[in-house]
């Protein structure tokens, strides 16, 4: 079996140590929002995962912290239907937001939130990073690319996670590996390194864990 691990910069070991200990730490729900209003008040840094609908968001968070139900996971596409927001250790805000494209919701409802997403992308300053994740069987859609424009346009920095590259062989990881970074290479705001994932096997959790340590409120 092979496992697919970091691609560009390797972290040290006291990176990966510090990114083990702060996700080790306490991680609790804080509050769901649908409306800008509903945001919680800014206290440390944030980060925030954004992808299509079923791309494996809440999955990623629940392996980012070692938790299999903090953050719900569903087989129906678009079931997170507001911005979810978790503490932890009271030092870096995860944000799981909605999943954007195939929804099975009534168009005003999507619409709605996909309103929300894109207002709170555009201005909440405490956000340090979005993470964009790309379903890696499927490679980046159109979708994709208007989130990844409209990050450019408001300055936000973002970086790509593929996820699911469990599901995929050698020769098909490389190829949507170039591709995606070719791609990503074109955009000003988006962070230079791939992050490569599976929550379901573990591959870059590790990494990806000390790479977000580093926004961390110390």
């Amino acid at each position: 079996m092979v496992h697919y691990e970091a691609r560009g910069t390797e972290l040290t070991p006291d990176q990966l140590e510090a990114g083990r200990l702060l996700f080790a730490g306490q991680c609790d729900f804080i509050a769901a929002a649908n409306n800008m209003p509903a945001l919680p008040p800014v206290t440390v840094p944030e980060v925030c995962f954004a992808g299509r609908s079923n791309v494996g968001k809440s999955s990623l968070v629940n392996a980012l912290t070692g938790r299999k139900t903090l953050a719900r996971t569903s087989q129906t596409p678009g079931r997170t239907r507001q911005l979810i927001f978790f503490d932890l250790a009271h030092r870096l805000q995860l944000v799981d937001l909605p999943g954007y494209g195939y929804a099975s919701a009534p168009k005003t409802d999507i619409m709605a939130w996909t309103n929300l997403t894109r207002k709170f992308l555009a201005g909440r300053t405490s956000l340090k990073r979005v993470f964009l994740l790309i379903d890696s069987r499927r490679g980046i859609g159109k979708a994709d690319q208007e989130i990844m424009r409209l990050l450019d346009d408001t300055a936000v920095s973002w970086g790509a996670v593929l996820t699911k590259v469990d599901k995929l062989k050698p020769a098909e990881f490389e190829k949507v590996c170039k591709a995606t970074e070719i791609a990503i290479a074109t955009h000003v705001a988006a962070f230079p390194e791939l992050f490569v994932t599976s929550s379901e096997r573990g591959d870059g959790v590790a990494h990806l864990r000390g790479h977000l340590a580093m926004f961390a409120e110390n």
